[in-house]
């Protein structure tokens, strides 16, 4: 059995800010004994519009955030997971996930495949697309002190293959750092978070945005560790404030007791493959 840490934040458009967050809870996630720490999509920065978000980007080699997050990992010896922003090809941005090793060295990473455009009456309008280059390549799982690892981004959430082809490849946690709306992470999220643990029997991690960003955009929150059984083991929903942390037993044990004995054998004979 070990024990992870999944983290929420507000990021801003500054990354100073930002890094100084992150770094709050590297510190707060080692004091509890995690093995891992997993924070939000976006952690570097939250901007106001595309250009913004453009602008803003840097390389890992160039990003002082990065950097930033590196120093503290090999301080502190905890591996992170957190998600960035990287400079792509005609004047976009990839919305990506690395894995930080206790080193301090980048082992893996994903870019997003799935972009979040949304007009809702009354509510948001989020484009992401027009500054967010799409990924074309399917994570891969990866080991990690807490578990094999399967990588995904925010609205790949409302996307089940992407998990059940996840646990086709032996993932045994599967993530979600998020920057969910209010409107869509009130309706949607815990729902979506359970309804992917339970049919990948998998433990899956969603750090979470949270409270006002900038005047135009706010974030839902709720980061949460739930089981392959569909339990939530843990749970943040404070606004503002300091940064938070929740931590939960990742009991590998448990996830192949549920495998073993609710087997989801599937009739690809009669149905395609999801």
């Amino acid at each position: 059995m070990t024990l992870a840490a999944v983290g929420q934040i507000c990021s801003t458009d500054s990354m100073v800010h930002n890094l100084a967050q992150c770094r709050i809870l590297i510190q707060k996630a080692a004091a509890t004994g995690a093995q891992a720490l997993f924070l939000p999509e976006a952690s570097d920065y939250i901007a106001s519009s595309p250009s913004e978000t453009i602008s803003l980007a840097r390389s890992v080699s160039e990003s002082e955030f990065v950097r930033g997050i590196q120093d503290e990992v090999r301080k502190f010896k905890l591996p992170v997971h957190v998600g960035i922003h990287e400079p792509a090809q005609d004047e976009k941005v990839k919305n990506t996930l690395i894995w930080i090793d206790e080193g301090g060295r980048i082992q893996h990473r994903y870019q997003k495949i799935h972009l979040f455009d949304v007009d809702i009456k009354g509510g948001p309008v989020l484009k992401e697309s027009r500054s967010v280059e799409k990924g074309m390549s399917m994570p891969l799982p990866f080991h990690t002190p807490v578990g094999r690892v399967g990588p995904t981004i925010c609205f790949d959430l409302r996307f089940p293959e992407i998990g059940l082809a996840l646990r086709r490849k032996n993932a045994e946690i599967i993530t979600f750092p998020s920057a969910f709306t209010i409107p869509t992470g009130q309706a949607h999220w815990e729902i979506l978070i359970r309804a992917r643990a339970i049919e990948t029997q998998s433990y899956v991690i969603a750090a979470a945005q949270v409270g006002p960003h900038n005047e135009k955009r706010s974030s839902y929150g709720h980061s949460m560790i739930v089981s392959p059984w569909g339990e939530i083991l843990a749970e943040l929903d404070k606004v503002g404030g300091e940064p938070q942390i929740a931590t939960a037993n990742i009991d590998l044990g448990l996830l192949h007791k549920v495998r073993s004995e609710m087997p989801l054998l599937r009739r690809n004979d009669l149905y395609a493959e999801v």
